[in-house]
């Protein structure tokens, strides 16, 4: 029998030995004292995100002890210097208001300058506002004018806005339709659309949403979109729960094996007198180069205009995403022409966090990206003929990001993973001339680097760090040079309530040959002879890691709040985990159960002959993809782990949406699929597993999890479940509940302690944005 545990019903049942610890609200309070909304606000000159004006001018403002402070770089000069007189500005804005304001607590985050930025205007006070800087005269300003209190995107969410501004373009009752945003008149560009075969739907069954996706011309006369045939897809299904009758949730969702799957006929569409021109192309599947949605990027992905927007190149990916086929489209009669095809016997990726194949029109060149050397680089292609000219980058490394692109000059500028030694994870930014010459490390630092371009992409902002290392945060020129210094993070504050960063370590994967790397969390004030009991947190991908970001962090998850409550932790990249070579990637293609638990079990082993780690007690835990792997780790190696906590999982990746599994799998029929479902092992569990599902998970079914219920039942085996009725994938409001549970989990039956009686977590905001 097994007992439901969430967060309407609870049920109890368990006794206290004498050697029982019982943990009390304050050890909890401790373990939270980890988490980021409490390492956070102790950590001072963090990052710089700036707000630009006129050209590559920005300000930022700073995070510091004492609140904030507000900092306007000159890029051209090299200056930093204060934005403006904060002093001045309390007094004045304190003397206009009658409330008491501090120069680093001032009541707003965000300003604007005009034009000639000698007045500032800020939103405070529940009224908008206006500074003189001459004479810091701050008086309210009249109702009907307006500034933002935080800078917004131009696009709405749902429609679309053309590069010019004047137009939004929207989906209404499956068409398209253009709004004249100076007049608000609706025009109807399309009239065919219908039901489950509409223009620019956003449906890729795990991910689905009202919005418009479409990629606007340089010119706003013209939009490259797509009509979605998606009406023999099967329904997916889920189910409010409330009082009275329940609401059902549909929407079209196929999975690995089914014979109809969703298809876009390509469209371009002139919109001043409104005209839709087909392709001349067979409908392809909903499939892109970068991810398993063509709109992961927030646009339509895989399409680029030529400049004058007489063309429109694309690229064509297969089912199972083995075959590319680069086209590029007649814009006025939607002929289409094949420039070239890549076929690859795993699956084809275009690169890591944005796609990497751009069209260059004004030179008829395509730069490519492929992995067919075993390592991501970038290759030039003639778009009129199709034929190689020559590979831009090669080496034992990889291009994650192709990040700008100087035509003019022919000069690329990427971000690179592989390069440093002592970690391959850690990205450096590059050059290169499109002939493959004069390669520049334009960041030689070690560390993680993360950039953010100026507007004339003349400059960029490099913050870089190391998971134990704070960050650095510097301005460059595009020749690398350091512009001016920024900001170097200070987190004194967290070191003085004990805080140690984490220990990045690399051992052997489970082939005892190659190198893996992770970071190892411990307990404070470890007692000498003693070990302990270790977790592992697990995402497998293969599209991400354990690890996934290697900047510096003062929490990663609630690793830390568990080693305060006494647990080693760990996060391991095994094999097959991405940003390394291609081989390195396709070691468990085809067979996804496999989920780098090799590779845990290898590593925890060596760990423990440098930390005092009892490999008696293992514990796992993981959401998602790391549900599938936690429950498939305690099937399939239950004398290894003995507790383990599966959140969401896709326990059976032929309930999960088709392009997840047809990808990293193959097609069903080139794959065993039952083989590497969860529920056909849960008879061999023999340790504590606690399972969890959002019943209106619309990314990963909540059927995933039940069937896994079901075989558990059948075993007669005892395991735990919490389900959060009216939650989604990441259980929204109730994410600290199941935080709080999960480390009640462990405690209880890896530590071998009671935790204290629903113990209650408290997320709150840092301290210097209370004053908004």
């Amino acid at each position: 029998m097994y007992r439901i545990l969430g967060p309407f019903l609870l049920i109890i049942s368990f006794t206290i030995s004498a050697q029982t610890k019982v943990l009390t609200a304050d050890d909890y309070m401790r373990a939270e004292n980890a988490l980021y909304y409490k390492t956070t606000p102790l950590v001072d000159r963090e990052m710089v995100i700036p707000n630009y004006f006129s050209g590559d001018l920005f300000w930022y403002r700073n995070l510091i002890a004492q609140g904030s402070e507000f900092i306007l770089v000159n890029p051209l000069k090299g200056q930093r210097t204060q934005a403006f007189d904060q002093e001045k500005l309390a007094r004045s804005l304190s003397s206009a208001t009658g409330k008491s304001y501090s120069a680093s607590m001032l009541p707003f985050q965000y300003f604007t300058y005009t034009k000639d930025a000698t007045e500032i205007n800020f939103y405070a006070n529940g009224k908008l506002w206006k500074c003189d800087l001459k004479n810091y005269q701050c008086i309210p300003k009249p109702d009907n004018e307006t500034v933002r209190s935080t800078p917004i995107d131009k696009e709405d969410g749902e429609s679309v806005v053309s590069p010019d501004g004047k137009m939004a373009a929207f989906i209404r009752k499956d068409n398209l339709w253009v709004r004249n945003i100076s007049t608000h008149k609706d025009v109807q560009l399309t009239s065919d659309g219908e039901k489950d075969f509409g223009y620019a739907t956003d449906n890729a069954g795990w991910q689905h949403s009202d919005r418009a996706i479409l990629r606007w011309s340089p010119d706003s006369k013209k939009i490259a979109t797509f009509k979605q045939d998606q009406r023999k897809v099967n329904d997916m299904y889920l189910v409010t729960s409330n009082v009275g009758a329940p609401k059902l949730k549909s929407w079209k969702y196929e999975l690995p094996g089914d014979s109809n799957i969703m298809m876009i006929h390509r469209v371009i569409i002139e919109v001043t007198n409104p005209k839709v021109i087909y392709l001349d192309v067979p409908a392809d599947p909903h499939r892109a180069t970068l991810s398993d949605d063509i709109s992961v990027s927030g646009t339509f992905d895989d399409v680029e205009w030529s400049e004058d927007a007489s063309q429109l190149a694309f690229v064509s990916t297969s089912r199972d995403h083995k075959i590319e086929k680069v086209r590029i489209a007649d814009a006025k009669t939607g002929k289409v022409r094949e420039i070239f095809s890549e076929t690859v016997p795993t699956q084809f990726e275009s690169g890591w966090g944005t796609i990497n194949w751009k069209y260059l029109s004004n030179t008829n060149e395509i730069i490519w990206f492929s992995e067919r050397d075993n390592w991501g680089h970038l290759y030039l292609y003639d778009a009129l003929t199709g034929k190689l000219k020559n590979q831009i980058t090669k080496g034992d490394w990889l291009v994650s990001q192709v990040l700008k692109i100087d035509e003019r000059n022919r000069i690329l500028y990427f971000e690179t993973n592989g390069r440093q030694k002592e970690n391959p994870y850690f990205s450096n930014i590059c050059s290169i001339n499109f002939d493959g010459k004069n390669l520049k490390d334009l960041t030689p630092e070690a560390g993680n680097h993360k950039v953010d371009f100026s507007p004339s992409e003349k400059y960029f902002i490099d913050n870089y760090s190391k998971p134990d290392v704070a960050a650095t945060i510097v301005l460059r020129n595009l020749e690398g040079k350091i512009i001016v210094p920024l900001e170097k993070t200070n987190i004194s504050r967290l070191l003085a309530t004990g805080w140690k960063p984490v220990i990045p370590f690399s051992v052997k994967a489970a082939d005892g040959k190659t190198d893996i790397y992770g970071l190892l969390s411990l307990p404070k004030n470890m007692e000498p002879n003693k070990k302990y009991p270790i977790i592992d947190y697990i995402y497998p991908g293969p599209q991400g890691g354990s690890v996934g970001d290697w900047s510096f962090s003062p929490s990663h998850g609630d690793d830390e709040a568990l080693a305060a409550l006494g647990f080693i932790v760990v996060r391991l990249e095994g094999t097959s985990n991405p940003l390394r070579s291609k081989s390195f990637h396709d070691m468990s293609y085809g067979n996804m159960a496999e989920n780098t638990l090799p590779d845990q079990i290898a590593g925890i082993r060596q760990l423990s002959e440098k930390f005092p780690i009892d490999t008696n007690h293992v514990g796992i835990w993981g959401h998602s993809g790391g549900g599938f792997a936690t429950a498939a780790a305690m099937f399939r190696y239950p004398d290894f782990f003995k507790v383990g906590i599966s959140e969401s999982g896709n326990h059976d990746n032929r309930n999960y949406e088709a392009d997840w599994g047809e990808r990293y799998n193959g097609l069903v029929e080139n794959s065993d699929y039952d083989a590497q479902a969860n529920q056909n092992y849960a008879k061999n569990l023999k340790g504590k597993l606690l399972l969890a599902h959002g019943l209106l998970d619309d990314n990963v079914p909540p059927s995933n999890t039940m069937l896994v219920v079901e075989a558990l039942e059948k075993a007669n085996k005892d395991f735990d479940l919490i389900v959060f009725p009216n939650s989604r994938h990441g259980y929204g409001q109730y994410a600290p509940y199941m935080m709080r549970r999960r480390w009640d989990y462990f405690v209880k039956n890896l530590l071998g302690d009671q935790p204290p009686y629903e113990y209650q977590l408290n997320p709150t905001e840092d301290p210097r944005n209370e004053l908004k």
